[in-house]
Formats: C-alpha cells, structure tokens, sequence
C-alpha cells in the first residue's frame, strides 16, 4: 500500500487500486460510509473513527460515489481527485478508499448495498451516515429498502442532532431503534435496526469549504 501523504492518483491507478470492492473476510464487521466526499475533511474523518470505534468495526469502507442523484454535478470534482484527498484525510488504517461504485454504473445506494451483499454474503455490514444526512434520507430512492438492508448507524452533525427524533426516517423506523449504549453489537440485529451516536462534532462540511468559509473545528 503506498504512503497515503504521498499520493497522485490517475485514472490509471483508479483502475487498478480503486475500482474493485476492497477484500473482505468471513465474520467481519464493515461500515459502509458512502458520499461525493467533494471535498472530503476532517469531519467526515471523524464521523469514520467514531463508527470505527463505537460500531467495533474490522473494516470502514469509504466509498466515493461517482456522484449524488439529489445535488447538482455542476461542481463536482473529478472523481480522481476526490480519491487523493480522501487517501489524505482518512489516516485509519481500517479505512478502504473505494470508489467500485463507478464500476457498477449505478447512482442509487439501495442498488449499490444490493450487490454488497449479494457479493459478501457472510460479513456483518452496517450502514454509516451523518446525522445531516438522516434528515434527508426519506427522499433517497427506495429509502426504506435501504434500512430492511443493513443496521444503520446514524453520527452526530452540528445541527442536526435532533433528527433521530424528527426526520421521517426516524419516524417510520422508531421500532427498529437501538439504543446508543448497544451500538457495538449493532451488527448482530436483522435490519431494520439503527442507532444514533452522540459524540465530537466537527462544524466543517463540504459546502463551506467550497465556498471559502472554514467554521471553527469541532465541538
């Protein structure tokens, strides 16, 4: 594996490294963490370490999609680039950098988990999102075939800590919530099961970096 701080990757070494489902073994426990990372940062980072550590996770699998069905690509940054940066960020060694989705030519996550699991029959894998994301997902296609897929896992975002109550998701799925404090054996339970983890918030995101505006750290 070459050094994460010293990386150029071309459409080439997409191919070759980024392009294939990372490996995976029988019994493990993999969080699926899955965005445009345009660009990715410290606050997706940290939404990764928290899953790793909370979920008890062997593997994070952090897939860079080709793009998102519900933002515009007008300003969206070659998929290459999005890659390099995420290497950078994402010092974990737990951490995979993929981005196979683009081998798939799908632009759906209900499709993508599908072939997941259908490839990977005997890993234990849960679903990673931001909370900002949970306030969204009802509008995501096949949204609830997404949760009878995998546990999800839903990290704390500055100013959206209240959607676990709130969003429609929540809602629908209050049932099949488990407690934060059983969030290490998540994986154990049939979807629909989801969690919320309260934890450090970092104030960056994606949008505020393209605009030039850098909000204080973490809270």
């Amino acid at each position: 594996m070459p050094d994460r701080h010293d990386l150029d990757v071309t459409t080439e070494d997409l191919d070759q490294r980024y392009l294939r489902m990372p490996h995976s073994e029988r019994g493990m426990i993999i969080g699926l963490f899955g965005g445009s990372f345009n660009p990715p940062h410290q606050g997706h980072a940290l939404v990764a370490e928290i899953a790793i550590k909370r979920l008890g996770l062997d593997q994070l699998w952090w897939m860079v999609t080709p793009g998102n069905p519900l933002k515009s690509r007008n300003h969206l940054a070659p998929l290459a680039e999005r890659i390099t940066e995420s290497e950078r960020v994402a010092a974990n060694p737990r951490i995979k950098v993929t981005a196979f989705e683009q081998t798939f030519g799908v632009s759906y996550t209900a499709n993508t988990l599908a072939r997941v699991r259908a490839r990977n029959p005997h890993v234990h894998f849960i679903w990673i999102m931001g909370a900002d994301s949970l306030q969204t997902f009802h509008k995501w296609q096949k949204w609830q075939e997404i949760a009878r897929t995998f546990p999800i896992a839903v990290i704390d975002r500055p100013g959206a800590t209240l959607s676990y109550l709130s969003s429609k998701m929540a809602r629908t799925f209050d049932f099949a919530r488990v407690d934060e404090d059983d969030a290490r054996v998540l994986w154990k339970k049939q979807a629909p099961a989801w969690t919320f983890i309260h934890g450090p918030r970092s104030r960056l995101s994606s949008t505020a970096i393209r605009n030039g505006s850098l909000p204080g750290a973490t809270e």
